[in-house]
């Protein structure tokens, strides 16, 4: 699986709406730790596919991003139940990602 764009006008489904948890990489082309993560969130889609949906808003073409406050990119927010409930600023390791995917999204096996 990979990651998703969505747009303003896709957020609310996409996001809000899921049935799982959302991470959502509030992005810009010209940000160069931006570009650094991409290849992270890839493979933690790739990882966490069927537990967490990743997202991508590029914050140049959607004023989504100002409706949360975000004020500095790369920013991850962890969205489950249509309500933030994490967030993670800058280009960080993808083991402080997944721990944290972890947290909100538990391997099956974890449930019993």
């Amino acid at each position: 699986m990979e990651p998703i764009n969505v747009t303003d006008a896709t957020f609310k489904e996409e996001v809000l709406e899921s049935p799982i948890p959302v991470i959502v990489d509030f992005w810009a082309a010209w940000c160069a730790p931006c570009r650094m993560i991409a290849p992270v969130l890839e493979e933690i889609a790739r990882e966490f596919a069927g537990r967490v949906k990743v997202a991508k808003v590029n914050t140049d073409e959607n004023m989504t991003a100002m409706h949360y406050g975000i004020m500095s990119i790369p920013t991850l927010l962890i969205f489950k139940d249509g309500q933030v409930v994490d967030q993670i600023v800058g280009a960080v390791p993808k083991k402080h990602i997944a721990d944290k995917l972890n947290y909100y999204a538990p391997k099956p096996e974890v449930l019993n």
